[in-house]
């Protein structure tokens, strides 16, 4: 039987070339005028994940990523 991607997961993450897994950061939506130019900057860059385990919980989301 096929394996049923999770359309959530799929929306929030880019998958590489290499195969790794990026992800928006977080804190972007309000409360941003308090931040520092370089904390604003950074939350613009998509983001790995600091977990292994993490990483592969979201692949296992992923079956055909």
């Amino acid at each position: 039987m096929k394996q049923k991607t999770k359309k959530s997961v799929s929306k929030k993450i880019r998958v590489t070339g290499s195969g790794k897994l990026m992800r928006r950061s977080s804190g972007q939506n309000h409360y941003n005028s308090r931040d520092t130019g370089a904390q604003t900057r950074a939350k613009r860059l998509d983001k790995g994940f600091k977990l292994a385990k993490e990483e592969q919980n979201v692949k296992n989301a992923l079956p055909y990523a």
